[in-house]
């Protein structure tokens, strides 16, 4: 390997890295607020990334049909479990956060869609069709299950990634998708050249971290998520809504999904089953950083898409097996810190 290959390992890793990255803070803000491990963060990606494929086409992309449906079922689901309960106090202001951000996407979509939309606008589309679904899982499959076990949540979970995959094979078909670049080419600076996907993908990925560190230290909805996730109950004591939170960090976490869906969209070809693998491998992040810290796990990530790009030049049959190792060494460490420290607590 010469300098030359080895720069463009590099950029190929950070672009890989930043999007397990975005991915692993999704997966750790669902847990930290609702306990939910968040199997389907990679399914959002993938609805973003063939919805932006699809828009850049002409063409109306099967995820305007999931998002009605789901807007749908979770309305008549509300609507039941109010004249169940006979409380219609919340139901009108409810009904209202299900249809209308729904009903806006899917019109806005049908109209501008099938006039070959501005890139700008057709990712605006995007995120306005992605997103809600994210709060409409909450709404329909989480909320009623807020109090059980963590590891019902996550056999739920992985059940919701099954039902979203055979939405995408459905709305999409088994073909794989890839968008066009936003801006082809490269950039020289000095002594290499820099992929403008690269710096796209950077200035986004920084924007959006940033957006979320101010959201969560200067806003009252942050410092609210923020309470939720370290005490659930106290939280509660002092007044806030923590299914209320849950529904923002679902819906959070979609956004998430779709932006990385957009940027990953120009790099590589998907399909409607993608999703899984990328999780796994944000997933892989978030645990390297002890499911706790949310900088921790963007660098953990950071460290799977490097070593992901080593591994595809060097031995490319075994990368997965190469990235997924990563965590032996570190659930060994981590076993031997706890015995330590409870071998302490002992004496």
């Amino acid at each position: 390997m010469n300098a030359t290959i080895a720069l463009i390992l590099l950029q190929d890793g950070l672009t890989s890295g930043l999007i397990y990255g975005l991915l692993a803070l999704s997966i750790l803000l669902v847990f930290l607020v609702t306990r939910v491990l968040w199997v389907p963060a990679g399914d959002f990606l993938v609805l973003g990334a063939l919805t932006l494929a699809v828009l850049r086409q002409g063409e109306v992309p099967g995820t305007v049909w999931i998002l009605a449906g789901l807007a749908a079922v979770t309305a008549i689901v509300e609507t039941w479990r109010a004249w169940r309960a006979g409380d219609w106090r919340g139901w009108p202001r409810l009904i209202a956060l299900v249809v209308v951000p729904s009903a806006a996407a899917v019109l806005a979509t049908l109209w501008l869609a099938p006039q070959n939309a501005p890139v700008p606008v057709a990712i605006l589309l995007v995120l306005a069709l992605v997103t809600p679904i994210g709060f409409l899982t909450y709404r329909l499959v989480f909320r009623p299950m807020v109090d059980q076990p963590t590891l019902t949540l996550m056999f739920v979970a992985v059940a919701v990634h099954y039902v979203l995959t055979g939405l995408g094979l459905t709305a999409f078909g088994s073909e794989s998708f890839r968008s066009p670049p936003f801006l082809p080419g490269r950039l020289d600076v000095g002594f290499t050249r820099l992929s403008y996907q690269l710096l796209i993908v950077l200035a986004v990925s920084a924007a959006l971290m940033a957006a979320l560190g101010l959201f969560f230290g200067r806003t009252l909805w942050g410092k609210a998520l923020r309470a939720t996730a370290m005490q659930r109950f106290g939280a509660r004591l002092v007044g806030i809504r923590t299914e209320s939170m849950g529904a923002l960090a679902f819906t959070i976490a979609a956004l998430i999904g779709a932006v990385s869906g957009v940027l990953i969209g120009p790099m590589t070809a998907l399909y409607y089953d993608s999703g899984f693998l990328v999780s796994l491998k944000g997933f892989v992040g978030t645990v390297m950083a002890g499911m706790a810290s949310f900088p921790l796990s963007v660098l953990g990530a950071l460290l799977v898409g490097l070593v992901e790009t080593g591994a595809s030049f060097y031995a490319s049959p075994f990368k997965e097996a190469i990235v997924f190792g990563l965590l032996v060494p570190f659930l060994l460490w981590r076993s031997a810190v706890q015995i330590r420290t409870r071998g302490k607590g002992h004496e």
